[in-house]
């Protein structure tokens, strides 16, 4: 069976991404797939956009393949890291409509493939998140650059909490761009497989998401987030004294410590980024880093191999983390995934 799915349908160039069992999870042949399917589109005069959806009821993609990180050596992630990167690059510059459809679960990775697409759609099902924090890593595939622009400091919010969003907080956030009811996507698909153009399908089917959840606690996020330091994020939360605030400040205790520090820097790095590859540079070397001496091992062993949710952080407080280890993460540590005379891919 195909991990992706590559047809056209009318003038629509389709990528099914097709691991319904493990939520297709992203792995370097999916990578490699979706790839050669983007370039044998962009060759073909008769497709007019590439749609991206995942097969199975449960979710678009729920990230990278955790397990097979953890199997093997930092040499066998580097290479699937490298391309995964420059794939997430490519599609925020395709030359035709990217439509992405990130109905269910749709996280890390499969946020990589989706949230740098020109049309991002979600729907009543979309859970959409960057949980990484929670494993020991840190919100990579672009999610630098993406979260850092979320209105205020939600993104910074999103980016340490790993909290889950649905659609209209998705939308307010700045992580999609329309409301589709999945009662409605075979009428988009249809639409595009017609040769309709994007933007007048989304204007007849879009819908109002209706309230975002996280617009209530939009003050609470800004000031108790607009630091540069964990300490003294948890700090403010403390002060606030809300209930929000003491459930934010718990899931943040639950957080590696060091990912926390260390995300909270390419978050400010990532705001101040001149463009997407130059997170995904940064994301690149940290990812290498993380695996070989970090809590990513502990973080996918606790949530993955042995599902004990106990993970053996280290060290285990916040202000036990070093300063000058977080910066070696930061470090240039392999050949750049990016020509440094250029801002697209090599």
């Amino acid at each position: 069976m195909d991990a992706v799915i590559v047809e056209t349908a009318g003038r629509l160039g389709r990528l099914r991404l097709n691991r319904p069992k493990a939520l297709n999870a992203l792995n370097h042949e999916m990578v490699g797939l979706i790839d050669r399917a983007l370039d044998r589109f962009a060759a073909d005069e008769a497709v007019n956009a590439v749609l991206l959806t995942g097969e199975g009821e449960r979710g678009l993609c729920a990230g990278g393949d955790l397990r097979s990180l953890y199997e093997n050596e930092t040499a066998a992630a580097e290479p699937f890291w490298r391309d995964e990167y420059r794939l997430d690059s490519r599609i925020s510059r395709y030359e035709k409509p990217f439509v992405a459809v990130m109905d269910g679960i749709t996280m890390g990775g499969g946020v990589g493939l989706s949230g740098h697409a020109a049309h991002r759609i979600v729907t009543e099902r979309s859970r959409i998140a960057m949980p990484e924090t929670g494993i020991g890593y840190l919100p990579d595939v672009g999610g630098t650059w993406l979260l850092p622009r979320a209105p205020g400091e939600l993104g910074t919010y999103l980016g340490l909490t790993g909290a889950q969003i649905g659609a209209p907080d998705a939308l307010l956030c700045g992580m999609a761009d329309a409301f589709v009811p999945s009662t409605a996507l075979p009428e988009l698909i249809a639409a595009l497989g017609s040769g309709e153009a994007v933007d007048a399908i989304l204007a007849r089917i879009a819908k109002d998401p209706g309230p975002a959840p996280l617009a209530a606690h939009r003050d609470l996020i800004d000031r108790c987030f607009a630091f540069d330091g964990v300490d003294e994020i948890f700090a403010a939360l403390d002060a606030d004294g809300s209930d929000f605030a003491a459930e934010t400040k718990a899931v943040l205790l639950t957080k590696a410590p060091s990912s926390l520090v260390l995300t909270l820097c390419l978050l400010r790095l990532g705001r101040a980024a001149p463009n997407l590859e130059a997170c995904l540079e940064r994301e690149f070397h940290a990812s290498l880093a993380l695996l070989d001496e970090g809590d990513f091992r502990e973080g996918i062993r606790a949530a993955v191999i042995d599902k004990d949710k106990s993970p053996r952080w280290n060290p285990p407080r916040l202000d036990e983390v070093d300063p000058a280890r977080i910066a070696r993460w930061l470090e240039t540590r392999a050949a750049p995934v990016f020509a440094k005379d250029r801002t697209g891919p090599v």
